[in-house]
C-alpha cells in the first residue's frame, strides 16, 4: 500500500509524547498508558522534565533532546505551552502533531493563539489532529492517542468514525461489542486537518467498508466533495449524523424557497447527490453501521422477517408500513418449503410467524429463514425477537440465524423489540459470527431502509451531464444586466423575462405603468386576466392586497386597477390567467459553500402551510427531477385523481431541471430564485409568479 499523506499522523514509525506522565489520574498518565501499554510496534518517545523514565520507557527533558527524528508529537500540555511546544516540534522535523488543549488565552494579543498556532502549522506543512479534540484511535496499528481513559477493549473492524465532538467520538468509541473499528477520530476544531482529509485516508485502507461521520460544519467544501466521489467510486458507503439544523435568518428567508427549505436544505441536497446516508441520533446510525460493516449488500427486492411472535409482527408490520419499508413477495417455492417446516396452523407468508411448538423448533426456524433468505425477490432479511443471555429460545434464534448467515451473503440479522435487554454476550458472539444485532423495531427498520436506498443509489442510472448547458452568449448577457441593477431584488416582470430567456415557459404578460397600457395589454393578452402590483419593494403582492385575479371584464379591470393605482402605485403587471392545475412551487438557494440548491414543494399558499418539499443540487438532469416530484405527497394530485387526468409531467420536469441549469450558470450573479407557482395541467407548465434576488458583491 502507497504511503498516504497523513500516514505521518495517523501511522507514524515513532512517536513523542510531550507531557507523558506517570501521576495517576492525569491526562498524561492517560496518554502514556494507552500509547504504551496497547501494543503500538513503532517506536515511543516519553517527553517531560521531571521524569527519567516512564512505563519502562526513557523519558527525555525536551523535544531537542530526542535520539532520533519522530514523525509524529503529541502536544498533552496546558494552553500556556503551545506555541512554544509546536515550534519545537516543527524545527524537530515532525510531519504531525496532535493537539488537545483550546487554544484559548486569557489577555491574549493579537492575532490569537489559534490563529497563530495554525499559520505556524501551515507554514510548515504540518498535519494537526485539533485542536480542542480528544485525539485518535488507529485500531488496526495498536496506537491510542488519547488522554481520556478508553474502554478496555475496542473491537477492531472496518469502521472508519471521525467525530467533530469530544462526547461524540467516546458515545461509540467508548461503548457496546457490536461495532468494530478500524479508525475513530475526534477532529477538534481541524486546525489544519479535516474531517475530509481523515475520509480520504480511510478510503485508500483496505479493511474500510463504511464511514460514519459526526458532524457540526465542513471546513473544506471542495476536498470533502472530492472524498464523497472517491466513496462513491470504491462502494464505502458513507452515514452521517449532521447537526445544527436550525432555520434560516431572517436574511435568506426573502423568497418562500428560502422560509421553508431550511438550513440543512443544502446538506439534504449534497447528501442525496452523493448517496450519503443520513441519521438522526447515534442509534440509528449505530443500527445503519452494523448492517454495513460487514460489506454485505442488500440485493434487488424488499425485506424479509421472522418472529418467533405475532404480536411482534403485527408491531414490525406497523412500523414497516410507517417508513415505506415494502416486504418481499414470496415464490411459490419459498411458500412451499416453508410450509414443509411450519406448525399445523401457522400461514406461510411474509412476515413470517415461525412460532408453533417446542416441537424442533430450533431446526424449523433455521429452515424457515433459509427459505427466506434464498428467495430471489428478499434483498435481506432479520429474526425478530427479544434476545437475552442464557434463555434457551435467544440461543436457539441465534445459532439458526448463524447458520443460515453462512449460507447467504445477503444481509442478515437479529433485531429486537425493546432495547434494554440483557443480551450482552449474544451480542458479542454474534458480532464474532458477522451478524449484526440491533435494538429496537423502529431502528431496526430505519437501518434496512437505509440499507435499501443505499442499494439504489448505487444502481441509479448515471446522470445526464449533457444537457446541463444553457446559451453562453445569453448567460454573459443576463450576468452583466444582473450586476447592473440597482435594487437587490428583480421584480416579476424582470424574473419572468429572465426565464423566458432560457426558454423556461412563463405565463404571458405584460408590464404597464397606465390605464392606456392596461387596456392595450387586456386585448393583446385576452381574458380572463391577472392584475398584480409592479411597485418595487412589494416582493410579496399578497401580502399588500396587491393581486387581483380571475378578471374577466374591461370595467373590473379598471376597478381593480384604480384600487392598486390609489394604494399602491400605478406599475402594474397584467398576465393571462390560466386553465385549472396543480400548483408547484419551484425555488433555488446559492450557498456560499456548495453552490445553488434546487427546491420543488406543494404551490401557491400551501407553500409554507405544509411540509412537503424536496431538495437536489444544481444543475440537475430529467430522471433526478421526476424523483423529486415522486418523493412529494402531491405527486399523487400531479399522477392524476377521482377523475381528474394527470399533468403534462415532462413539461413540469423539463421546468426543474431548466431552473436548476440557470442557477446554476448564473450563480454569480443570484442568491436565490422563487417561482410561484408553476402551474401544471395537462397541456401545460407555466411559471406564474417569480423572485429572483440577486448575490450582494
Amino acid at each position: 500500500m502507497s504511503e498516504h499523506y497523513l500516514d505521518p499522523l495517523l501511522r507514524p514509525a515513532r512517536i513523542a509524547l510531550v507531557g507523558a506522565s506517570e501521576r495517576a489520574g492525569s491526562p498524561g498518565a492517560t496518554l502514556a498508558d494507552m500509547v504504551i501499554n496497547s501494543g503500538f510496534a513503532g517506536e515511543i518517545f516519553p517527553v517531560n522534565r521531571r521524569s527519567r523514565e516512564i512505563l519502562g520507557q526513557t523519558c527525555y527533558p525536551t523535544i531537542e533532546s530526542l535520539p532520533s527524528t519522530v514523525e509524529h508529537v503529541v502536544i498533552a500540555l496546558g494552553n500556556a505551552q503551545l506555541e512554544t511546544a509546536l515550534e519545537a516540534s516543527i524545527d524537530h522535523g515532525a510531519k504531525a502533531a496532535t493537539i488537545y488543549s483550546s487554544g484559548v488565552l486569557d489577555d491574549d494579543s493579537e492575532p490569537k493563539l489559534i490563529q497563530r498556532l495554525a499559520e505556524m502549522a501551515q507554514a510548515a506543512g504540518i498535519h494537526v489532529c485539533g485542536l480542542n479534540g480528544m485525539g485518535f484511535y488507529n485500531i488496526g496499528a495498536d496506537l491510542y492517542a488519547g488522554i481520556f481513559p478508553r474502554s478496555a477493549e475496542i473491537i477492531k473492524g472496518e469502521i472508519s468514525y471521525i467525530a467533530q465532538s469530544g462526547s461524540a467520538f467516546t458515545t461509540l468509541a467508548h461503548n457496546g461489542c457490536r461495532l468494530g473499528f478500524n479508525l475513530c477520530v475526534s477532529a477538534g476544531n481541524e486546525m489544519t486537518t479535516t474531517v475530509a482529509d481523515y475520509m480520504d485516508w480511510s478510503l485508500e485502507q483496505p479493511d474500510t467498508r463504511v464511514i460514519g461521520l459526526f458532524l457540526e460544519t465542513i471546513r473544506n467544501p471542495q476536498a470533502f466533495i472530492a472524498a464523497l466521489e472517491k466513496a462513491n467510486r470504491k462502494n464505502i458507503p458513507v452515514v452521517v449524523l449532521k447537526i445544527g439544523k436550525s432555520p434560516l435568518g431572517a436574511a435568506m428567508a426573502l423568497t418562500h424557497t428560502g422560509a421553508i427549505a431550511g438550513n440543512h436544505a443544502v446538506f439534504e441536497a449534497l447528501f442525496k447527490r452523493y448517496g450519503v446516508i443520513e441519521v438522526d441520533d447515534f442509534d440509528e446510525m449505530a443500527s445503519i453501521l452494523m448492517l454495513l460493516q460487514s460489506g454485505r449488500e442488500a440485493a434487488d427486492g424488499g425485506f424479509a422477517a421472522a418472529f418467533e411472535s405475532g404480536g411482534f409482527r403485527e408491531l414490525v408490520t406497523d412500523e414497516a408500513f410507517e417508513h415505506g419499508i415494502e416486504f418481499a413477495r414470496l415464490e411459490d417455492s419459498t411458500i412451499a418449503e416453508l410450509e414443509k417446516n411450519l406448525d399445523p396452523g401457522l400461514k406461510p407468508e411474509n412476515p413470517l410467524d415461525a412460532w408453533g411448538s417446542h416441537e424442533r423448533f430450533e431446526q424449523r426456524f433455521e429452515a424457515c429463514m433459509h427459505a427466506l433468505m434464498q428467495d430471489p425477490n428478499v434483498a435481506a432479511g432479520a429474526f425478530i425477537s427479544n434476545y437475552r443471555d442464557g434463555y434457551y429460545l435467544s440461543e436457539a434464534i441465534f445459532r439458526a440465524v448463524e447458520s443460515v448467515s453462512k449460507k447467504t451473503d445477503k444481509p442478515i440479522a437479529l433485531a429486537t423489540c425493546y432495547s434494554d435487554l440483557a443480551n450482552a454476550e449474544i451480542c458479542r458472539r454474534a458480532h464474532a459470527a458477522g451478524v449484526p444485532v440491533i435494538d429496537g423495531a423502529h431502528e431496526t427498520l430505519l437501518a434496512f431502509r437505509h440499507l435499501f436506498d443505499y442499494h439504489r443509489f448505487r444502481y441509479k442510472p448515471p446522470r445526464d451531464r449533457v444537457k446541463a448547458a444553457l446559451a453562453a452568449e445569453r448567460i454573459e448577457d443576463w450576468r452583466q444586466r444582473l450586476s447592473a441593477f440597482e435594487s437587490d431584488s428583480l421584480g416579476e416582470s424582470d424574473a419572468l423575462a429572465l426565464m423566458a430567456d432560457f426558454d423556461l415557459p412563463v405565463v404571458k404578460h405584460r408590464l404597464i405603468s397606465s390605464q392606456a397600457e392596461l387596456l392595450s395589454a387586456a386585448d393583446e393578452i385576452g381574458y380572463p386576466l391577472v392584475l398584480k402590483t409592479a411597485e418595487a419593494g412589494l416582493d410579496h403582492k399578497s401580502d399588500s392586497n396587491g393581486v387581483f385575479v380571475n378578471i374577466d371584464s374591461e370595467s373590473d379591470l379598471r376597478q381593480y386597477y384604480a384600487d392598486l393605482c390609489g394604494r399602491l402605485g400605478p406599475k402594474a403587471l397584467v398576465s393571462q390567467m390560466l386553465a385549472d392545475g396543480i400548483e408547484i412551487g419551484l425555488g433555488t438557494l446559492n450557498d456560499p459553500q456548495f453552490g445553488p440548491i434546487v427546491m420543488v414543494a406543494a404551490g401557491g399558499i400551501l407553500i409554507e402551510l405544509l411540509s412537503d418539499r424536496a431538495v437536489a443540487m444544481c444543475p440537475l438532469d430529467a430522471n433526478e427531477a421526476d424523483e423529486l416530484l415522486t418523493s412529494l405527497k402531491v405527486d399523487k394530485l400531479l399522477r392524476g385523481v377521482r377523475g381528474k387526468p394527470p399533468v403534462n409531467r415532462q413539461a413540469l420536469i423539463a421546468c426543474i431541471v431548466k431552473l436548476s441549469q440557470i442557477a446554476w450558470e448564473l450563480r454569480d450573479g443570484i442568491d436565490s430564485i422563487d417561482i410561484n407557482p408553476v402551474i401544471a395541467n395537462a397541456q401545460v407548465a407555466l411559471a406564474v409568479d417569480a423572485l429572483i434576488i440577486r448575490k450582494k458583491e
